[in-house]
């Protein structure tokens, strides 16, 4: 039956889903980005958290939020998250409630409204290949952050291919140092299902968001970052499934 539902699927998705996705893009990125321009990045978030939430409906993807008690929305975090594919981007932003500034690949600057929306809300983008670079684009950020806005680091540095939760970068653990925020750890299930890393095989289902208590920074020390950063890996990958975590 499920081999079924999706060859029914295929023609919903190139025929319905992903036009709607371009147009989505085209559209609320150019209103984001004029909003984002006339007034401010934390204005243009809401139209963010609709191309997200319109995303998720169109696929259509249910999206789960366990452990809302552990966080208050519009309240600064350094969000740390496991990343296992794309559709983790619109299920967090969507849902979470947290006006979210994504740390993210240069790369994706380039792609036409995306990249320039993205500039405009603030997002943080990166060369992975430049480590002083990127330094110094994190740095600029924590100058510029508001006080209603989470940053959100995908720690392990990619999305990972065999689902396992891989090595915690520090990245994440310098910014939550550096700027005295909380860090709240997030594990994301079942998008590696959804969508494929790598893949245009989307597939209807239901991501799961288990939000973990919060960690405050201000006990650490800058030698203790590589056990914390281990400790919140674990604490992430404590939710996943058992064949998964490790």
């Amino acid at each position: 039956m499920e081999t079924l539902l999706k060859i029914l699927y295929q023609p919903y998705k190139w025929l319905v889903v992903v036009p709607f996705m371009i147009l989505n893009t085209l559209i609320l990125g150019s209103i984001c980005i004029a909003v984002a321009i006339v007034f401010s990045q934390d204005a243009a978030d809401v139209l963010a958290v609709t191309w997200s939430r319109l995303s998720c409906i169109i696929a259509p993807l249910k999206v789960n939020i366990s452990g809302k008690k552990n966080y208050k929305p519009f309240k600064s975090y350094v969000v740390v998250a496991n990343h296992q594919s794309m559709a983790d981007i619109p299920a967090l932003h969507g849902f979470m409630g947290l006006r979210i500034k994504w740390v993210i690949k240069q790369e994706l600057r380039r792609i036409p409204v995306f990249g320039a929306a993205c500039h405009y809300l603030g997002c943080i983008f990166v060369d992975r290949s430049n480590h002083d670079a990127a330094v110094k684009s994190i740095d600029r950020a924590r100058q510029q952050l508001s006080n209603k806005s989470s940053v959100l680091f995908f720690a392990e540095g990619t999305r990972s291919r065999d689902r396992q939760v891989m090595p915690f970068k520090k990245g994440a653990f310098v910014f939550a140092m550096e700027t005295g925020l909380p860090i709240l750890p997030v594990t994301i299930k079942n998008t590696a299902d959804v969508l494929p890393s790598d893949t245009l095989d989307l597939t209807p289902g239901t991501v799961d968001i288990v939000v973990h208590r919060p960690v405050h920074i201000s006990p650490y020390h800058q030698t203790h970052l590589p056990a914390l950063a281990e400790q919140t890996r674990q604490t992430i990958a404590s939710a996943m499934p058992a064949s998964t975590a490790r």
